[in-house]
């Protein structure tokens, strides 16, 4: 089975949270914020050993293409393919087997985004494995992260009220919920059974299909008609087709819908979503007043501050702020309003400042 196994890398997202040094044509993904290997680079370098370079597949844009190309010479150039419009996860995903299952009707695929932080590899590939083992007999396999606190912002999968995490052993899923409010997440992370939905998910490819045409058939004629991968006219149709397809998230289309769905409840895996600046804070080393940076920083008097730039920056008498520069715009965020930097990429698109964007 090895050889049919597949990863399927989403890389398609522009990163806004983290403007002004995510850009259209070099996102977040792209860019390296732990070490020197990028979030993409990261994301590839976990699966060794589980899926051969040669089996993984990146979904990106057009604006990413080359530089994830660049990135990963690892990967077969052609494997890494521009949807020509952003239309959520479940049309990157359906293509994704679409292609696959052409190619290969035996493949298993595993489903990765590009932009998260995982530090205990090893334990995630332990996972990793299972998880493909597992979704060679049922239709879907998710993996649970073991929820930290009482988080609002993600969706839930709730097991069967026995399970334990850290075990590698697919649960039956009982139900699939949405970002709930602050009493109801306090009440699930309480009951034990209740796991983050991580946004990684195994199936075979010839499952991803037929859950596509019976769940959204307008997208699964759509994709059915494209030629073969090989063929010369596989990109001019895509271009023709994609955008016409539903824009809706795979969780929507088909994972909730779906019958046999399982999953393994992870424990530790040092995973964090880096959704934010805020997050590359919490995750960077600190000095005793707990500032953070990447470059040189002088402080006076200041204290929970994170600083991204390529000069020296010198802080007096400020706290807990975000401080990032770029030759062409300088962000200064509050840390505690850092989820709201996406706001100004929407201004700057309302003004068309494309040499912003």
């Amino acid at each position: 089975m090895p050889n049919h196994r597949y990863g399927i890398i989403m890389a398609g997202g522009r990163g806004t949270r983290f403007w002004p040094q995510s850009r259209k044509k070099n996102a977040k993904q792209v860019l390296r914020f732990f070490g020197e290997r990028t979030l993409i680079q990261q994301t590839v370098d976990r699966l060794k050993g589980v899926v051969p370079p040669e089996n993984v597949w990146v979904i990106t844009n057009a604006d990413l293409q080359a530089e994830i190309r660049k990135q990963l010479p690892e990967v077969p150039k052609t494997q890494i393919v521009a949807e020509p419009a952003q239309r959520n996860t479940a049309p990157c995903i359906a293509l994704a087997a679409q292609i696959l299952s052409d190619l290969d009707p035996e493949a298993v695929m595993g489903v990765f985004p590009a932009d998260h932080l995982i530090t205990k590899e090893a334990r995630f590939r332990s996972f990793v494995k299972a998880a493909f083992k597992a979704a060679e007999s049922s239709n879907v396999v998710v993996l649970g992260l073991q929820p930290r606190w009482a988080e609002t912002g993600y969706g839930y999968i709730e097991f069967p009220k026995n399970v334990k995490s850290g075990e590698t052993v697919a649960a039956p899923v009982t139900s699939f919920r949405e970002k709930p409010d602050e009493k109801t997440a306090k009440r699930f992370v309480e009951r034990g059974n209740f796991f983050w939905n991580s946004g990684t998910f195994f199936w075979r490819a010839s499952t991803v299909v037929d859950l596509i045409r019976h769940h959204t058939p307008k997208m699964a004629t759509l994709l059915a008609g494209l030629p073969s991968f090989k063929s010369k006219q596989f990109g001019a149709r895509l271009a023709e087709v994609y955008p016409l397809c539903d824009n809706i998230s795979v969780d929507y289309a088909i994972i909730e819908k779906a019958e046999k769905v399982a999953g393994i409840a992870l424990d530790d895996i040092g995973w964090n979503d880096v959704g934010s600046w805020e997050a590359v804070y919490d995750l960077a080393s600190k000095d005793a007043n707990g500032n953070a940076s990447r470059g040189d920083l002088v402080v006076e008097e200041s204290r929970g501050n994170y600083v991204n730039a390529s000069k020296t920056v010198a802080l007096v008498g400020v706290d807990s702020l975000i401080v990032v520069d770029t030759p062409d715009a300088l962000l200064v965020a509050s840390r505690s309003k850092a989820q709201d930097v996406s706001k100004i990429v929407k201004q700057l698109d309302a003004q068309k400042r494309e040499e912003l964007l």
